[in-house]
């Protein structure tokens, strides 16, 4: 048995580029998955920090968010930016699985993961500098990291790797007890901000938002490459993010 503090270290060795140390071996990543909500945490607050000390300094709010969005990818490294534009790349190109794949797999970047990244930080940042002040931009970064996470342990478990090896096939499959724990956390940490400005409607009509996304995704991925891989799990995280944003902006 490994103690849920090794399992959160674990997620946050994966998930972002802050350095950890273990005393043991660390548990397989699938077990680890219950906490990916909990790591949006760590990869929102500094942002959020950032968002409120550049409005505090009087910066322009498209600045303030521009800045927030890029301490966020420092933070994480472009993990799952990364795996949006490899998505792109391999769906947007050769129609056969195997060198779709291939792509994925291909550290250079083409012209749709060019075009995927800029439209998907463009509507980050116009959303958070749209917000009527840099608090509930703070707050609406914090439940998007929180609530787009949570949906990658479903995906890891009910959707077959695509491939015999990579990250996808490597991570495992997380249990169903993980999988409840990491969904509660992200509905927890996402439903108070949309029903708290909009009420329980127009809250539930964001989440709705944020998930329906993410599984349009995952269907695709379905048609096109047979299952899930890290990139495609990275690509679902950042549009989730992305409808979370864009839709509370539409409401708030």
């Amino acid at each position: 048995m490994v103690n849920p503090w090794t399992e959160w270290k674990t997620a946050v060795a994966f998930l972002t580029r802050l350095p950890v140390r273990f005393a043991e071996a660390p548990p397989p990543l699938a077990q680890a998955a219950w906490a990916f909500p909990l790591i949006g945490l760590v990869v929102a607050l500094p942002p959020a920090g950032v968002l409120l000390g550049a409005a505090w300094l009087g910066l322009p709010h498209l600045v303030c968010a521009l800045l927030a969005v890029m301490s966020g990818v420092l933070i994480t490294g472009g993990l799952h930016e990364d795996g949006l534009a490899d998505v792109a790349d391999g769906f947007g190109g050769s129609g056969e699985k195997a060198r779709k794949l291939e792509i994925m797999r291909d550290s250079r970047i083409g012209s749709y993961g060019v075009l995927a990244l800029i439209f998907s930080i463009g509507l980050k940042v116009a959303a958070l500098a749209g917000y009527p002040g840099p608090v509930l931009g703070g707050l609406a970064l914090l439940g998007g990291a929180v609530f787009s996470r949570s949906l990658m342990p479903l995906m890891m478990r009910v959707m077959p790797p695509a491939r015999d090896d990579g990250l996808g096939q490597g991570a495992g499959r997380p249990s169903g007890f993980g999988v409840a724990v990491s969904l509660v956390l992200g509905l927890a940490g996402a439903l108070v901000l949309p029903v708290m400005l909009a009420g329980p409607v127009a809250g539930a009509g964001v989440l709705a938002a944020a998930l329906v996304v993410p599984l349009l995704l995952a269907v695709l991925a379905k048609r096109q490459i047979g299952g899930q891989t890290g990139d495609v799990l990275g690509a679902a995280q950042q549009v989730g993010e992305v409808a979370f944003l864009v839709s509370l902006g539409a409401i708030v």
